[in-house]
Order: structure tokens, then C-alpha cells, then sequence
């Protein structure tokens, strides 16, 4: 049977009694950190989450032993990533930015959570002044209930749904997982490969080995929003397109204003703006190479970025730094080995960040086909 005719079996001639939220749930909005039971960290003492507007770990502001919600619950940032639902199955206590949805009615509170989801991103929040959530945006929001004569099938029909999304949700988490392994594997390797003996290779100052160059500015104008070469300026996503390039391809450079010290190469020619560095390498030393040694010293390059209203970099906090310059054909094995795991990390287009985006696309496709139930006229 195809998925989309189970689906079709599961939903068939269900009915669908739509009800405000309000009617479901108990919505409450948080309150004050319970300052005479409080902790920084957590204790044997202090067990209980405080949790804010933030997401997942960073929604934790400090620890108690006091739970206001000790329930199975939903909670809604109302500040910040404004509507970003939470699934809670432990007591915890919720404070300023963040509103708790308590079940009144017999519902899968996993259901709810993959509904809530789905709709995160369609409250009507005033543009005006601080963007916040508040709990008469959310109480009349229509929630949907399958089968709301038959508590058995109702039940039945939302855990087969959350057994589906579950099933997808699985999947990326573990993708994810293998993700951040594979990202700590090739960080720690390219840290060795790039980690050299005193006396093993020559060490000379990058801007006496390599020549370091300045992109030229564009003005808007001159910007295309189609073409053949890329332009960057201020960061790793290009600024737009332009018909001629300045910089030839297999180049390292180095954004020194706005994402100041990010480190970039390109396998092609583009158009470097005046808000860029980049470096003409001689015949002894790879530009692959300088690429992949310069990201191992990128918390050093970003740590002389001047902090201002726009954060800048010169080149003389990297002009004077020292890089090895191995045998050509050791610096080509190294590049070669990073290029497999950079591959797989980071690539787009292949490797697991390509996989994980094709599973989540595959997970909103059937949370949508699930929950889209029609609504009648006069509910809409």
C-alpha cells in the first residue's frame, strides 16, 4: 500500500470537530524567577528547569526544587524566536516570554505538539514596538480533534499520527547526531594533519610567503542580481552577481568587516569587494592548503577583531602569522583527506546536511498531509 493511500485509509471519513484553544487547553503565561529557590546550576537539591523563551538548552535560565508545572505540557516562546513550541514531559517552571499549554481534555499531548508545529509561524503578532506573543493571540487559535465522539478512535487516530511524524523526527535526530560526531572527527583530524614537529617543515610569516590583496568595492548599483561571478563583501553569502571577476579561482580569502575573520576558498573565480582579503600563493604552497591551516587558527584571527559598531579586521593581525609549508605533495594528501570529511560535513549538495534537509523536507511534507484537515465555513 502507498503511504499516501494509508494515509488516505487512517483519515477516511473521520470527522473533525474544531475546537479554540482555549477549550483544550490551560494556557498560562510565565512569571517571576522564584528567587528564594534558586540555583545557577543544577543540584541534588535543585532538579527543576527554569526555562525561558529560548530554545532547547538555551532555554534554561537556572534550576529550582519548586515546579510550578508538574504536568505534561506544551510551552510557546512569546519573545525572541516568537511561537516556537516545546514538547515537556518533566515538571519545570516557566517564567517571563514563555506560555505553558496544560491538557484540560483527554488528548495525545505529542499530537498537539506536532499541530502546534505546524502553526508556530502563523500568529498575528503587531509589528510595532517589541514583538511579543501574549495569550489572546494564541486562546481562539482552532485546534483540530478527530473522531470527537469516540474517545477510543480519537485517541487511536492521534497516536498512529504521532507514530508516523515520530518515525521521521527519529531519523533526522540521529542524521543530526552523525552530524556533530563527524564534524568532532574532522575537526580533531584536520588538527593533527596540520600539527607539525619543531624542525619537521619550514614555518615562514604568511604575508612573506603568500602576496595579500584587497577586493575593490562595488556600489549597489553595479550589483546584479543574476551573473556569472559572485561577489562578497561582508560575509560568506555572496552580495550579489557581477559580469566580470577580479579574483581567480582556487583563492583563500578572509572577510575583514561585518563576519570579520571568517575564512573562505572558492574553486572559482568571483569578485572580491574591499571588505576583502584575499592571498596569491607561490608555487610551494597550496592555497587548499592555507585554507584548511587557517581555519585551525581562526579563534586567534577573530580574537584581533577590532568591536565596533561594525567589527573589523586588519591584515596585520594575520600578515605576521606563521604557516608550514610542507613537501607540495604532503600538503596535497592532507588537502585531499580534509576534502572527503569537509565533503560530508559541509557540502550542501552531498553528504548528511544534504540528507538531513531531505528528511525534514519529508517530515513536513506528512505532518502537513496529516493535520491539514478541512475546516467548514464558518470555523475559518
Amino acid at each position: 500500500m502507498s503511504s499516501n493511500n494509508f494515509m488516505k485509509k487512517l483519515l477516511d471519513g473521520v470527522e473533525v470537530e474544531w475546537k479554540v484553544l482555549h477549550e483544550v487547553f490551560d494556557i498560562f503565561a510565565g512569571g517571576d524567577v522564584p528567587k528564594d529557590a534558586y540555583s545557577d546550576v543544577e543540584t541534588s537539591d535543585f532538579t527543576v528547569p527554569i526555562l525561558s523563551n529560548g530554545i532547547e538548552d538555551k532555554a534554561i535560565y537556572g534550576w529550582t526544587n519548586n515546579p510550578k508545572i508538574e504536568k505534561p505540557s506544551l510551552t510557546i516562546s512569546a519573545r525572541g524566536t516568537i511561537g516556537w513550541t516545546s514538547y515537556r514531559d518533566k515538571p519545570f517552571f516557566p517564567i517571563v516570554r514563555l506560555i505553558t499549554l496544560t491538557p484540560k481534555i483527554f488528548i495525545n499531548l505529542k499530537y498537539a505538539y506536532y499541530y502546534m508545529k505546524m502553526i508556530e509561524n502563523d500568529y498575528n503578532v503587531p509589528k510595532v514596538g517589541i514583538p511579543q506573543l501574549t495569550i489572546p493571540m494564541i486562546k481562539d487559535k482552532l485546534f483540530p480533534i478527530p473522531c470527537p465522539d469516540n474517545l477510543k478512535r480519537s485517541l487511536e487516530i492521534q497516536a498512529e499520527i504521532v507514530r508516523i511524524l515520530d518515525t521521521f523526527t527519529e531519523l533526522t535526530a540521529e542524521l543530526t547526531a552523525e552530524l556533530t560526531a563527524r564534524k568532532k572527527q574532522y575537526n580533531y583530524y584536520r588538527d593533527q594533519l596540520l600539527t607539525f614537529e619543531e624542525g619537521e617543515v619550514e614555518w615562514k610569516p604568511l604575508g612573506e610567503v603568500a602576496e595579500i590583496k584587497r577586493g575593490r568595492r562595488l556600489v549597489k548599483s553595479q550589483l546584479e542580481e543574476t551573473g556569472r561571478y559572485a561577489v562578497f563583501q561582508n560575509c560568506m553569502i555572496p552580495l550579489g552577481y557581477y559580469h566580470e571577476s577580479n579574483v581567480k579561482a582556487d583563492t583563500t580569502f578572509i572577510i575583514s568587516a561585518g563576519s570579520a575573520g571568517e575564512i573562505g576558498y572558492s574553486s572559482i573565480d568571483f569578485w572580491a569587494a574591499d571588505d576583502v582579503y584575499y592571498f596569491i600563493t607561490p608555487e610551494n604552497l597550496s592555497s587548499k592548503f592555507l585554507y584548511y591551516f587557517l581555519l585551525t587558527q581562526q579563534a586567534i584571527i577573530r580574537g584581533q577583531v577590532r568591536r565596533s559598531s561594525v567589527p573589523r579586521l586588519s591584515k596585520i593581525a594575520f600578515e605576521k602569522m606563521f604557516i608550514p609549508i610542507p613537501p607540495l605533495v604532503e600538503q596535497a594528501r592532507i588537502v585531499s583527506i580534509l576534502d572527503k570529511f569537509d565533503a560530508l560535513t559541509s557540502s550542501i549538495t552531498e553528504g548528511l546536511p544534504r540528507e538531513i534537509e531531505l528528511r525534514q523536507k519529508q517530515y513536513e511534507y506528512y505532518r502537513n498531509m496529516l493535520l491539514n484537515f478541512p475546516k467548514e465555513e464558518n470555523n475559518t
